[in-house]
């Protein structure tokens, strides 16, 4: 009898390990360096607010390109910043798993944020339609300070609707594209406030 006692105590399931989570100073502080990260995003998205600004003003269409691809560096590496610290959050040397999710949040809000800034300045640099430069490379010139402009058509009723529709219709895109920068600025704002919340409630054990 106790041959199978010490049997089937071998094969009984050994129990799992609990993993241990990490002290709170650790935690707190990749917490506060994911602020830091959020800080720097911040700060690229005034840069980048304020160079779009001086680019509609003057039109240097090369300064905006150079800055475009210095924000688009930053904000590279800030999202792989941030990744590494939503990886340590789910090693077992963290345990966290509820705060790498927190980061991900932040990241598909961030990702959702700079697609539409992008989409809010292409249609500003585009302007309103009935606003736009018509070129005039298919126009016939008879004297050198004269031309027969392709561009003139009669007014009819079908092309002012056709106008009013395509002014609708970017009216409608632009105003899309805010509110869905100011719903995620928002999201951002609600996880950030739960990281805070986070940061006082460790320090405070």
């Amino acid at each position: 009898m106790e041959d199978f006692d010490k049997k089937l105590s071998i094969k009984e399931p050994m129990e799992a390990e609990e993993p241990v989570a990490a002290d709170s100073p650790k935690v707190v502080d990749l917490l506060r360096r994911f602020l830091a990260v959020q800080q720097r995003r911040a700060e690229a998205y005034a840069k980048l607010k304020s160079g779009f600004g001086e680019y509609m003003v003057s039109g240097g269409e090369l300064p905006y390109q150079q800055l475009c691809s210095e924000i688009t560096v930053e904000f590279n590496d800030c999202s792989k910043q941030v990744l590494e610290m939503e990886s340590l959050f789910l090693s077992p040397d963290y345990s966290r798993v509820d705060l790498a999710q927190l980061l991900r949040a932040v990241q598909a809000q961030e990702k959702q944020k700079l697609h539409l800034t992008a989409t809010i300045q292409v249609l500003k640099k585009a302007g309103h339609p009935s606003e736009r430069l018509v070129s005039h490379e298919n126009c016939r010139y008879k004297k050198p300070m004269e031309h027969e402009c392709a561009h003139v058509h009669e007014i009819t009723e079908a092309a002012g609707t056709e106008e009013a529709e395509a002014e609708a219709e970017y009216d409608n895109a632009l105003k899309e594209a805010i509110r869905g920068v100011q719903d995620a600025v928002t999201a951002i704002n609600e996880h950030l406030e739960e990281v805070r919340y986070e940061i006082a409630a460790l320090e405070a054990e």
